[in-house]
């Protein structure tokens, strides 16, 4: 409560201060993690989109459109792309941005990516033609080129200086030169309380109306501030009170009260998001592959989704990998899965011999939108016969133990929907060993059936290939899709020009 307080007093007193060029905000988590190849927690993501640009992006109808690249073309076989930057492109210290800053940022992109991993299992080499023209030669044809560089989803190919994407990938970055609309001000960041954005005066938009992640990023603001508010009550008591703009993430218990309130205004995200949790694969017990399973068949959906979602207009089971309506949404090798049969799952431990080795699970407490999850997977565990170890701590923390390959059995996380969509970008789907996300699976046949996907010629053979990648994935336990959700943004009426998109942009808000 001290904390909380304190919080409240540090607003109050900035109150004075406010004015139509500031909007401040309460996002989902607090920053620790600057580097957004190094991770792909959602607000680190969310700051890359304020520093960084793309070469392409996605408009709100999916299509990739053009950012930093003024023009491209592919030869007939399509092994071969250029691109020409627009004129004028610049980093925040004045640098112009060149053809070498954007091959060393996407390979050092490649290396973490799933996407982007594919992207460099298919590539002969990158050239330097002149410093706005680079060029790239495949081995052989790659079909979703322009999606890789214009993906909105963690890891997003943004363009660094390459004196900083030249930092080794399994070190973060500490260097925040960006070319993007927003300036971070590391000098005023306070972890756990402050980050502080100011407009790139140098920042060129692009004409488009904005769209998405494409379109022009125009700043109407001097400076964005994220407060950091653990507390889901205090989050809302202060957008109410007028000391924060907008909520990117309110607790959903507290939607009923934000949308009688004629002084907010609730964005009603229909982009789902899936739960899921994740399983180590490196360490005792789920090193073994019998207690995976046996865990997918503890597992029921609906109780984490009402514990965690409470209204079921904002949640929904969904028995598959893929995102529900979309088109690889499938039930393949759901049978006998996920439905809480905690006898089988009892029966499936005594038969491997399961030895009580505690299934440690890391519970983010400060994330409101997935701080229930442990605990009703901690619940249906040891009813299964688990011994289980919850742990509490915040988020980052949370982020940064995951990276490491012991001390952790599962984590709870979400991924939005485009995060998903099928076996390559699906970062849950990725067995390649030690690439792999953090949970690390190593499957061969696997890896096949994602390249195989890539190579598809029609969508009747992608949609197979699809459902027996799946099957694969829960045939190895690399984790349990758990359900939908959709998290709705609140902000003050004032707040003109937010993107209702997948991703949380913000640039193109006003404040009136």
């Amino acid at each position: 409560m001290a904390r909380v307080a304190l919080i409240l007093l540090a607003l109050a007193a900035a109150l004075p201060a406010q004015a139509a060029n500031v909007i401040r905000i309460a996002p989902q988590s607090n920053l620790a993690v600057l580097d957004p190849f190094w991770t792909t927690a959602t607000v680190t993501r969310t700051h890359g989109y304020m520093i960084y640009d793309t070469l392409f992006g996605t408009d709100a109808e999916g299509r990739i459109e053009p950012q930093m690249v003024d023009t491209w073309s592919t030869s007939k076989d399509r092994k071969t792309w250029t691109f020409t930057l627009r004129k004028g492109l610049a980093f925040h210290d004045g640098q112009p941005v060149t053809s070498r800053d954007v091959i060393a940022s996407l390979e050092r992109w490649c290396q973490r990516d799933n996407l982007g991993q594919k992207l460099a299992a298919a590539l002969e080499r990158w050239d330097e033609v002149d410093a706005r023209t680079f060029r790239l030669y495949l081995k052989q044809p790659f079909g979703l080129v322009l999606e890789a560089l214009g993906k909105q989803g963690a890891n997003v190919p943004f363009i660094l200086p390459a004196r900083v994407a030249a930092t080794p990938i399994d070190r973060q970055i500490d260097d925040t030169t960006g070319s993007g609309p927003y300036i971070f001000k590391k000098d005023e960041w306070k972890p756990g309380a402050l980050v502080v954005y100011v407009k790139n005066p140098k920042y060129r938009a692009r004409s488009e109306p904005p769209s998405g992640t494409a379109g022009g990023k125009r700043v109407f603001v001097d400076r964005v501030e994220w407060h950091i508010l653990p507390d889901a009550q205090t989050q809302v008591n202060a957008l109410v009170r007028g000391e924060i703009d907008l909520v990117e993430q309110p607790a959903h218990e507290h939607y009923p009260r934000l949308r009688a309130d004629p002084d907010i205004r609730v964005y009603d995200n229909r982009y789902g998001a899936q739960v899921l949790a994740r399983f180590n694969q490196l360490q005792p017990p789920f090193s073994d592959v019998r207690l995976r399973r046996a865990a997918l068949v503890a597992l029921s959906p609906e109780p984490f989704l009402k514990a965690q979602y409470v209204s079921p207009d904002l949640y929904q089971a969904c028995r598959s990998m893929y995102p529900c309506g979309t088109p690889y949404q499938t039930d393949a090798g759901m049978q006998g899965l996920l439905h809480g049969d905690i006898k089988r799952a009892r029966m499936m431990l005594n038969e491997a011999g399961y030895d009580g080795t505690p299934v440690v699970i890391l519970q983010p407490t400060d994330l409101a939108t997935i701080a229930r999850l442990p605990v009703v997977a901690a619940q249906q565990l040891r009813q299964a016969g688990f011994k289980v170890d919850l742990q509490a701590m915040d988020w980052q923390t949370l982020v940064s133990r995951r990276q490491k390959k012991a001390g952790w059995s599962i984590f709870m996380t979400t991924f939005n929907g485009l995060d998903l969509e099928n076996p390559v970008v699906n970062p849950a789907m990725n067995a390649s060993c030690g690439d792999a996300w953090p949970g690390w699976p190593c499957d061969e046949k696997l890896e096949a059936l994602r390249a195989d996907f890539l190579k598809a010629g029609s969508e009747t053979e992608k949609k197979r290939i699809a459902a027996m990648a799946q099957e694969r994935a829960l045939e190895i336990g690399t984790h349990a899709p758990l359900g939908e959700y959709f998290q709705p943004v609140a902000a003050r009426k004032e707040i003109t020009g937010y993107l209702n998109a997948p991703v949380y942009l913000y640039w193109n808000l006003d404040k009136k």
